[in-house]
This record gives structure tokens, sequence and C-alpha cells, in this order.
């Protein structure tokens, strides 16, 4: 797999170059963030006319409608803690200063503080929660979780 990544890319993400991060993908623009946590790989979900999105289109695109797909899709709530616990699906979103989502990350099974992104066209990586915060995302707003069900659970281990 190819791991050569954009020239700009610890511009964008200044934390990744003094912390540890894996590329678990080859770079692909066929999805994005948002579709990665939905466990989509093959288009890209925004709620926006260029993109799919599960529901009529909004107004604006914020946090909360992105957490309203979440969680009517998969019954994501909001919840206070990142840390792992055990049966419990979670997500990350980040928003700018202004609120503009910009990212979604998913959460590792296993008990470290590790997650999965989809870089914009780039690679999927394993990170920190915190290490993509910076000037391309912002920083973490929110985190959803939402209990693994038997039938969820074949999702979220496809997914990450």
């Amino acid at each position: 797999m190819g791991t050569s990544l954009d020239p700009g890319f610890y511009q964008d993400f200044p934390l990744l170059a003094s912390r540890p991060f894996k590329v678990t993908s080859p770079a692909s623009d066929r999805y994005n963030c948002i579709a990665y946590a939905a466990g989509d790989r093959h288009r890209r979900w925004w709620p926006h006319e260029d993109h799919y999105w599960p529901f009529p289109l909004p107004a604006q695109v914020t946090v909360s409608t992105i957490v309203e797909a979440f969680h009517t899709l998969f019954g994501y709530e909001r919840c206070e803690r990142a840390e792992p616990e055990r049966g419990i699906a979670k997500i990350a979103i980040f928003a700018k200063p202004d609120g503009e989502p910009t990212h979604a990350a998913v959460q590792m099974t296993g008990g470290a503080d590790r997650w999965r992104s989809k870089i914009g066209k780039n690679h999927d990586i394993e990170h920190g929660l915190r290490d993509l915060e910076g000037p391309l995302y912002g920083r973490v707003v929110i985190l959803l979780a939402t209990a693994i069900t038997r039938r969820a659970k074949r999702r979220v281990q496809n997914r990450v």
C-alpha cells in the first residue's frame, strides 16, 4: 500500500508530526469521513447536493444535522466520556470555531485511546482522539455513543 502523504499533511495536522499514527488504507476519494463513520466505503456523505445524504437536505450544514443523522440511523446519543467502554461504539464530531462541522472519527474497539478516520481524499489513519485538532478540522465538539447490538456489532467490526 502506498503511504505517501499529501505535502501539506503536517501543516493541516501539526500534532501528528510528534504523535504516533498509522496509515491504514491507500488514498481514495471514493468516500469521506462521515461515510467512514457510517460504515459506507462506496460514496461520500455530506448534507450537500453534491454528496449522498440519507434525508432531505437541510438549509444549513451544521453539527446538529450530522448528529441527527447518526441518531436516526444508528441510535447514537451524546456522551461525555471519550474513554472506551465495553459494548459501546463512539464517534467524535469535529468543527471549526464558527461551528462549521469538518470531520468525524470512529473509536476503535480494544480499550486504548485509538480512533480511525478518513482524511479527506487521502488515507484512512489510526490516531489519538485529539491528534487531528488544528487549523483544518478545528476541535472535537461532540462525542456520540451507541450500544453495540449483535447486528450493529458486525457493522462496527466491518467498519473499523
